[in-house]
């Protein structure tokens, strides 16, 4: 029987709602290392993660058996509910997302940036970063429907 073979890497940026700066430094670490284990277990690989404040960049593999949309959104809801159970009540991820291909060899770079979060926004908001992911891959957007 044939093989079915893919190795996608996918950069995924998504925010808290009204991008609330919910993401504490204490709890990072452990928000990362409960990711890392749903992706996992949805046969999946983060090669990094990180957590700002208010959003969220995982450079994972997209599984075969799955859409994009399916992957977020089990990243979503499982993540939303475990930092409820840390004391995050209020806690809620923003209903949309952006997803962007990284080519093999990219992703060393794209690692890089990841790490960098901290230092990169100091200079720069999460608006503008974000608006200047689509406006790299050419993504038509609505102001009005990019945030909630």
């Amino acid at each position: 029987m044939p093989q079915s073979l893919a190795k996608v890497y996918l950069h995924i940026i998504f925010s808290t709602k009204r991008r609330e700066k919910f993401i504490s430094e204490k709890i990072r670490p452990e928000l990362h290392s409960y990711l890392t284990e749903v992706i996992y277990n949805l046969n999946s690989f983060v090669h990094e993660i990180y957590a700002n404040p208010e959003h969220i960049h995982i450079l994972c593999e997209l599984p075969r058996t799955i859409t994009i949309a399916q992957l977020i959104l089990k990243i979503k809801t499982s993540s939303s509910i475990w930092m409820k159970t840390k004391g995050v009540e209020k806690f809620e991820w923003q209903k949309g997302y952006g997803a962007f291909s990284v080519s093999h060899s990219k992703v060393e770079i794209v690692k890089t940036y990841i790490q960098k979060q901290p230092e990169h926004h100091q200079k720069l908001n999460f608006e503008n970063e974000f608006r200047l992911f689509l406006k790299e891959y050419n993504i038509e957007f609505d102001e009005r429907y990019v945030w909630d």
